[in-house]
């Protein structure tokens, strides 16, 4: 059985944002969707998607899985150590000004995290075939920021605002919160003093999380309390993530 089969739903995931050089993130999705993806999965962990940002042409988003932060410990130290990324690693740091914008989260207690089968990713050869391409598919990732070490703000999110997403459209897939056991690879930074709330959406496509969206805002109990709860508990406002899945993307 593939060792990546444990980790379907992984307790420890990973957001990286990549800022690339100007016009370079298709060599990288090319280079990491040939190159990155089963061989990672091979020392343990799971590549759960990989995006291009609609909002910036040279930012890369994706995630990974881990079922824990030893197992991340173990993984990221064979990958990183390993022959794969010796021979392409170079390539893949060539195309980027900054690697270091690393979220650790982990699923709220009520939920699984992302439920994906790494069998039914689209295999490098299907990947290759003339005319495939990227999943006409719409992700939406919002994230939330509050004061350190409070709760105030995951209780709101959990208990006021996803229950109203589902009544309005399709609920969110993973609702991840910061992980704040210690980073266990200290080789790869991530950032630290963090309480962020993390909400993944799937939409067909654009026009229809848009659609969404409006239905949540113009619901009543949203409108008038759930929202100007979380604006006064929050330190900034949310941040959307507008992503495009690639070809081999588990989530999309």
């Amino acid at each position: 059985m593939p060792r990546t089969d444990p980790a379907a739903h992984p307790a420890v995931i990973e957001l990286r944002q990549y800022t690339l050089r100007p016009g370079r993130r298709d060599e990288l999705i090319e280079l990491f969707d040939r190159e990155f993806v089963e061989t990672q999965e091979e020392t343990g962990m799971i590549v759960l998607g990989q995006f291009r940002d609609l909002d910036d042409p040279d930012r890369f988003v994706w995630l990974r899985g881990f079922t824990d932060m030893e197992t991340r410990r173990e993984a990221l130290s064979a990958f990183y150590g390993g022959p794969v990324w010796a021979a392409h690693g170079p390539q893949a740091n060539a195309t980027m000004v900054d690697s270091d914008d690393v979220l650790l989260l982990r699923p709220l207690p009520a939920w699984r995290s992302f439920a994906v089968t790494p069998s039914e990713r689209v295999t490098p050869s299907e990947r290759r075939r003339p005319g495939a391409t990227a999943p006409g598919r719409f992700v939406a990732a919002v994230l939330w920021h509050f004061p350190p070490n409070t709760h105030d703000g995951v209780g709101l999110i959990q208990d006021g605002l996803v229950p109203l997403l589902r009544q309005t459209g399709p609920a969110p897939f993973a609702v991840l919160i910061t992980e704040t056991a210690a980073n266990t690879f200290p080789r790869l930074p991530v950032r630290t003093g963090e309480n962020v709330v993390a909400l993944f959406t799937s939409y067909p496509n654009e026009n229809a999380h848009r659609r969404h969206l409006a239905d949540t805002m113009a619901h009543p109990l949203v409108r008038d309390e759930i929202l100007p709860d979380i604006e006064r508990a929050q330190t900034a406002a949310p941040r959307l993530l507008r992503l495009a899945p690639t070809v081999r993307s588990l989530i999309r």
